[in-house]
């Protein structure tokens, strides 16, 4: 039986811990079949991004055309887009499609990785179409989404908060695990989210197994000891009883 397809839009993470690195990662775990449409080249590691090299917008829309006609995949997943032409770009592409949108626009560290055209173009282009956001508290207060967005705040410390239409917002509660090495947790759970969605669970259910999957991950990595910043969260498997380390 084929596994479920799962399309990340984003960028390169030089330090593995974040951006198509997580997010391949992260769908190879759960059990889903990854595809990657590089949006930006960054020169990051664990102390912060030092560069960014925007992919040109032909190549992104050749990458991107390539994967939708021939793979079909069930959820299309977004990282960092680097320029409103990529925002809107996606947002043409994509709408009709489970489209999870991890709006990379403020970093962990309060770093800004977007200008104010690119939030401008979330705002009216992408947002709009996606099934869900998945901001963090930071990009969450910048892009203000309006009450017709479905949106999964992440990052409030032992707790998500779930908005829809028409609903009150309520808490997803989760353990928190007290560590540093947290690099890459957002782009984690954004496409574990995604690849619970392409498994076919429903949008809370998929968040809360999103979740715990990033809380094991955080405590395989906490007392890791790897660069010399926030070290990067876990993205690989514990050998299972009888297996050699």
């Amino acid at each position: 039986m084929n596994p479920p397809v799962a399309l990340t839009i984003a960028g390169t993470d030089s330090g593995g811990a974040a951006g198509i690195a997580a997010d391949l990662a992260t769908f190879a775990a759960l059990g889903v079949h990854g595809a990657c449409v590089v949006t930006a080249v960054t020169a990051q590691d664990t102390t912060g991004v030092h560069a960014i090299h925007p992919v040109p917008l032909d190549i992104v829309a050749a990458q991107l055309e390539a994967v939708l006609d021939d793979l079909d995949p069930a959820v299309v997943k977004t990282g960092m887009l680097g320029t409103p032409e990529v925002v809107r770009l996606v947002a043409d592409r994509c709408d009709g499609r489970t489209l999870v949108v991890d709006p990379v626009v403020v970093a962990t560290s309060g770093a800004i990785l977007a200008n104010e055209e690119v939030v401008a173009a979330y705002r009216k282009h992408l947002l709009p179409v996606a099934a869900v956001a998945t901001p963090n508290p930071d990009e969450d207060d910048l892009l203000a989404p309006g009450t017709g967005i479905t949106v999964i705040r992440t990052g409030s410390g032992g707790a998500d908060v779930l908005r829809r239409p028409g609903h009150a917002a309520h808490a997803l509660p989760h353990d928190h695990v007290a560590t540093s090495n947290d690099h890459g947790t957002g782009c984690t759970y954004s496409a574990a989210l995604a690849a619970h969605l392409a498994h076919g669970l429903d949008l809370e259910a998929a968040a809360r197994a999103a979740a715990s999957y990033v809380v094991g991950q955080l405590r395989h990595s906490k007392e890791w000891t790897l660069g010399r910043g926030r070290g990067p969260i876990a993205h690989i498997t514990p050998p299972t009883q009888g297996e050699t380390a």
